[in-house]
């Protein structure tokens, strides 16, 4: 091993924890509490230790790089830290930390005998794996990596594999991550010849973007979209999501997605002047993402799938961010990579706080009421204050109000695609992307007053809400802490600026131009202070509001019953009703299951009723891929006459190859044959 160094040292030491956390639990006593406290403390040690060397890359600019001999083909295995590393390494190491703590009262050994030990295992290989795909620089030890990541990532998202629809969706991801990581083999092939190596490293000046490029591109697309989510590559995410372990569902949406737009970022990188159709390319399908999982999520009723699909329109911000940097490269517009670079990374890292935070609050509603409808909910926010308040703030981080993270990393994507775009081309795609983005927040929006209000106000719609309950100290402090980074992160946005603009720096190293300074290009600090004034307004008012009550006797009742003098929890708002306008009025194609209506009729009508069933499908999967797949089954149904079921016949079938590849050889050898 060469070039360790203590940073290198110490981050490969954190990886090792992370992957062995749950090791020693698979000894302990089945059913006792020793295995899980252990995993937990183990994580949190590698954490501590892999934020370490992370922080002092991306924000004192140190780095290692070691190599060292493989087995595998292709040479050494190359191990290297760079801030473009280093950004995407603090989620990897901060969000499995908590939930390794969340999982101690989500999900206790005592309570999950059959699949508590497993689940932490591969909790720990998950995060452990997602860390080495980020500091490989090999093509052949990137590969390893990101299979063994795949594979971590569908046992610990089908945890619950005793349920059809827990199966179902696993079965789905697993095709798709495959079908992507085929196309990252071809991708590393493609650089292998292209370089000469399968190290992924380019000289000063780039690699040169020959027709070749083009196909690592668009390979790598595929596989680095599929495993972002990114549209149309998103169809297993809702599944995958809603049915993991909520802790699970954290650290996939939270870490694992941004591992693809990270591999799509490092093969980028390795080229000088990228053609602007690539810039574009990604443009259009990071906007169409972020409206099509805005879109769908307004009309889920189930509270795990619409954090999903508000994921994949999260992944689109940040990818149109990357498509506006990208087009930045091809024009040598250091201005316009600055900022849509800076605005993707400042996205990727804060919608790895209030995305976990949201998937971990939707866990403590799962564990306090027993259900993930939303209409079976209502009125949890006098029966979980704390709960309510922790998702209050998530709520408000993912939509963009300020002054939450979530408004200063969109603003600067914002600002990317209003102020970087001069000539005709350009503004003919910041026409498109703007206003999709515009709409997108709008629907996002709505999706989201719909949940906190379907969940958390009103009046119980069930016993199982009427009976919820606060989740324990564990499961409460990772909210909180999460709750309490989404408030201040924001504000401290202007600190993050020079790591933003180290890891800009190095993805944009050998582009003509490189980047200019984000602090330049955006008025980050001014926004921040003027983000600081209004949320120090807001803490005055709610301080005057909460002393002027205080001064009054207050007296409890139920929330107002509009007038009525029964009123009962089937006259409120239903999730269903608040978004059937989008999902099938607005969007009547990206339903996937008909609107039933019932109008009334007549002077005096009988009776009046409208279903709007959730949909339990992704439309691209039902309406699309599903069909596709069965076509060809259809077509391919006539070989299964080959399957005789005789030893004899198979052996005929590998005498007859191996004959046909000899007189191949042979005939290469008589004739000029290609």
């Amino acid at each position: 091993m060469e070039g360790a160094g203590p940073d290198g040292a110490l981050l490969l030491g954190a990886i090792l924890l992370l992957a062995l956390s749950g090791v020693p639990g698979l000894f302990a006593r089945k059913g006792g509490s020793g295995g899980e406290r252990l995993a937990a403390i183990l994580t949190s040690a590698a954490s501590v230790a892999g934020l370490v060397p992370a922080v002092r890359i991306l924000f004192f600019g140190a780095g290692f790089r070691m190599e060292f001999p493989s087995p595998l083909p292709g040479g050494k295995v190359l191990l290297a830290a760079d801030p473009l590393s280093a950004l995407f390494l603090l989620p990897v190491f901060l969000v499995p930390a908590l939930g390794a703590v969340y999982g101690l009262g989500y999900w206790p050994e005592a309570g999950h005998l059959r699949d508590g030990r497993k689940l932490r295992f591969f909790m720990g290989l998950l995060a452990a794996s997602m860390a080495v795909v980020l500091i490989a620089r090999s093509g052949v030890g990137f590969l390893v990596a990101w299979e063994v990541m795949a594979l971590a990532a569908f046992f610990a998202a089908t945890t619950e594999d005793r349920q059809p629809a827990v199966r179902e969706a696993g079965w789905i991801y697993l095709v798709a991550t495959h079908a992507g990581t085929l196309g990252l083999f071809g991708m590393t092939a493609l650089l292998g010849a292209t370089t000469g190596s399968f190290a992924w490293e380019a000289p000063a000046s780039g690699i040169a973007a020959t027709g070749s490029a083009h196909v690592v591109f668009l390979l790598a697309l595929l596989g680095f979209g599929a495993k972002a989510g990114l549209f149309p590559f998103h169809f297993w995410l809702p599944g995958a999501h809603a049915g993991a372990p909520s802790h699970v569902s954290a650290v996939m949406s939270g870490v694992m997605l941004k591992v693809g737009l990270y591999g799509l970022l490092r093969v980028t990188s390795l080229y000088g002047a990228p053609p602007a159709w690539w810039g574009g390319l990604v443009l259009v399908l990071g906007a169409t993402s972020a409206l099509y999982g805005a879109t769908l999520a307004a009309g889920q009723g189930d509270i795990k799938r619409l954090l999903a699909y508000s994921s994949i329109e999260n992944v689109g911000i940040a990818a149109t961010g990357i498509g506006v940097a990208l087009l930045g490269r091809a024009a040598a517009r250091p201005e316009w990579i600055a900022l849509g670079l800076g605005g993707a990374l400042l996205h990727v890292l804060f919608h790895s706080l209030f995305k976990p935070l949201l998937f971990l609050g939707a866990g403590a509603v799962l564990h306090g009421t027993g259900t993930r409808e939303m209409d079976l909910m209502g009125g949890l926010l006098k029966r979980m204050p704390k709960t309510g308040a922790a998702f209050a703030i998530g709520c408000a981080a993912v939509v963009a109000l300020p002054p939450l993270n979530g408004f200063f990393s969109e603003f600067v994507v914002y600002l990317g695609l209003l102020r970087a775009f001069s000539g005709p081309g350009e503004l003919l795609l910041a026409g498109f992307a703007a206003p999709a983005l515009a709409l997108a927040g709008g629907v996002a929006l709505a999706a989201f007053v719909k949940l906190f209000g379907v969940v958390f106000l009103g009046n119980p719609r069930s016993e199982k809400a009427a009976h919820a309950h606060e989740p324990g100290l564990s499961m409460r402090v990772p909210m909180l802490l999460l709750a309490g980074a989404c408030l201040v992160a924001g504000l401290l946005s202007p600190l993050l600026v020079p790591a933003i603009d180290r890891a800009t720096g190095a993805w944009a190293g050998r582009s003509p131009g490189g980047a200019m300074p984000l602090s330049s290009a955006a008025p980050i600090a001014s926004v921040a202070i003027w983000g600081a004034a209004f949320g120090a307004f807001l803490a005055l008012a709610a301080a005057a509001a909460a002393l002027l009550l205080r001064r009054r006797s207050l007296s409890r009742g139920p929330t107002w019953d509009c007038g009525y003098a029964r009123p009962t929890a089937r006259m409120q708002y239903t999730g269903s009703s608040f978004g059937e306008w989008i999902a099938f009025r607005l969007t009547p194609r990206v339903a996937t299951s008909p609107l039933e209506e019932r109008l009334p009729e007549g002077i005096f009508p009988r009776g009046a009723r409208v279903s709007a069933p959730a949909p339990a499908r992704d439309p691209v999967l039902l309406r699309f891929l599903e069909p596709l797949a069965a076509k060809w089954a259809r077509r391919f149904s006539g070989l299964h006459a080959l399957q005789e079921g005789r030893l004899t016949f198979y052996l005929v079938y590998v005498l007859g190859t191996l004959v046909a590849l000899l007189a191949w050889s042979v005939l290469r050898g008589w004739f000029p044959l290609p």
